[in-house]
């Protein structure tokens, strides 16, 4: 089963940084639950890796929920998957097995080293992007569908 820990982390902040670009900026866990379409005990779950980096901010109070405690322009892809894996893997290497040859021996060195690549090369690429450039590309997305219907 794949992880959906980042995309769903990452969807959450676009609804909040398109309810700050509205003028609503304050949005609850059974509002950002309904656009995952989860739980909202699954979004607070989300929520408390984002609040502890300072990506989001709790507001109490009967209007409260979640807003982005920094502009979506100041807000990196590579911050919010941090966030959403933590020190998680980006995949996992079978089991050892009984060291009998090369491949048994080192295979589980070979792959760490493989994994720390990926994950260097996916955390490059998500630095270069921010909320305002997603929600920018989502933008472009929908006035191509437009345009292509």
């Amino acid at each position: 089963m794949l992880d959906v820990r980042f995309s769903s982390a990452l969807k959450v902040l676009l609804f909040l940084a398109v309810a700050a670009e509205s003028g609503s900026p304050v949005l609850s866990s059974a509002q950002l639950a309904e656009g995952l379409d989860a739980n909202p005990s699954l979004v607070r779950k989300l929520l408390v890796p984002l609040v502890r980096a300072g990506l989001v901010e709790s507001v109490k109070g009967r209007a409260g929920g979640t807003r982005l405690a920094r502009p979506a322009e100041d807000v990196t892809l590579a911050e919010v998957y941090r966030c959403a894996v933590g020190d998680k893997p980006l995949w996992a290497c079978r089991p050892e097995s009984e060291h009998v040859c090369l491949v048994t021996a080192h295979t589980t060195a070979y792959f760490a080293q493989l994994t720390e690549q990926a994950e260097q090369a996916v955390l490059g690429a998500f630095g270069d992007h921010t909320l305002a450039d997603g929600l920018r590309d989502l933008r472009r997305l929908e006035r191509n569908a437009v345009q292509e219907s």
